[in-house]
């Protein structure tokens, strides 16, 4: 293993002087596998353009991610030498509005997760599609929810979309929604032991904060005292709706009451076309492709659990295109078989040709 670049070239000094001896260093530490395992860098393709359902307007929460919060220590009942059991909450996010809906759920489970997801429907009306992690207790509710509705007519069928393994940046949306409802949580309860009855009702203000807040950054204008919330669109509509036609050209003063009710409803809707979805477009990280992949690559597998060098070996067997054309799932090939994982958690080996030995001669 090498020492730092000054080091080296310090000690190479004491002995030799090199001509072009910081390039001569940056290519033999660029190609030097055990300096290379020592500090890691993974591969990062460009950003995704956001999914289709995150800008099509769409019913709330007929779209949404789903994820698991927890635990956390609560009580079944007040009394004397009561001992706590753990609780979760499950959060599904709209991706629509960025709608927040909690539940509590007494464990990990399919059989938990399947009631708080009819709790859910009864509550916020059918999903569509749900998007989630490779959880065993997700995929455990998506075969369950197959084998029962088999018979039912396509359109009944709750459809399920899953993240790549060890891929959590893959679900952004409600990843962030679960670190501002602990946020929430944290400031509210604090170290208190609440009973089940407390928290529920702690969960119900949490989703009415979650679902208060602006979609969009507010205006200067003085006049314009109502920005735009995901609760603006949950309390102007039924959970199931019959079709309404478009009022926004008609004046106001020749809207019956209906109608006028519908003209709200649409004009939140116009806003979040007009005010929201262009600030969805700004795009933080990930601008350029760093160490891009190819089939047939020497990888090192990024586990947060070990340390670098025991990190384990692999060679890229396949690449998976996203919508737009650019990988960033890939199948590796491990001494024990295969795996799928998100090209983030891959680090390219260096595989340049080694250098020439020259004739002292």
């Amino acid at each position: 293993m090498h020492p730092g670049r000054r080091t080296l070239q310090y000690l190479l000094t004491q002995h030799y002087w090199v001509l072009g001896v910081h390039r001569a260093i940056q290519r033999v530490l660029s190609r030097c596998h055990q300096c290379f395992r020592v500090k890691p860098h993974t591969s990062q393709p460009l950003m995704a353009e956001l999914p289709a359902d995150r800008v099509r307007q769409a019913k709330p929460f007929s779209i949404s991610g789903v994820d698991f919060a927890g635990p956390f220590n609560i009580v079944t009942r007040r009394a004397r030498g009561v001992s706590s059991v753990k609780v979760y909450a499950c959060l599904f996010v709209c991706f629509s509005v960025k709608a927040v809906h909690l539940e509590a759920a007494f464990s990990l489970s399919t059989d938990s997760f399947l009631a708080a997801l009819r709790r859910f429907v009864a509550r916020r009306g059918r999903c569509s599609l749900l998007y989630s992690d490779c959880g065993t207790n997700f995929v455990g509710a998506a075969r369950e929810l197959e084998s029962r509705m088999g018979l039912a007519a396509e359109r009944e069928k709750i459809k399920w979309s899953f993240n790549p393994p060890s891929a959590p940046h893959f679900g952004g949306l409600w990843e962030a929604g679960v670190k501002t409802f602990k946020t929430h949580l944290r400031r509210t309860v604090g170290d208190q032991v609440l009973s089940i009855e407390e928290f529920t009702t702690v969960l119900a203000q949490v989703e009415a904060v979650l679902n208060s807040r602006p979609l969009c950054p507010m205006s200067a204008d003085p006049a314009d005292l109502e920005v735009l919330s995901p609760g603006h669109f949950l309390t102007m509509e039924p959970l199931v709706s019959v079709p309404t036609q478009d009022v926004t050209p008609l004046p106001m003063n020749r809207l019956s009451r209906w109608q006028l009710v519908q003209r709200i409803h649409q004009d939140f809707w116009r806003r979040w076309h007009q005010e929201y979805l262009h600030t969805l477009q700004q795009r933080p990280k990930w601008w350029t492709s760093v160490n891009p992949l190819g089939v047939g690559a020497l990888v090192l597998l990024k586990d947060a659990n070990m340390p670098p060098l025991r990190w384990r070996r692999g060679r890229v067997e396949a690449l998976h295109p996203g919508s737009d054309g650019v990988p960033r799932v890939a199948t590796v090939r491990v001494a024990d078989g295969t795996i799928t994982r998100p090209l983030v958690k891959l680090c390219p080996l260096p595989m340049g040709p080694a250098p020439q030995a020259t004739d002292s001669n």
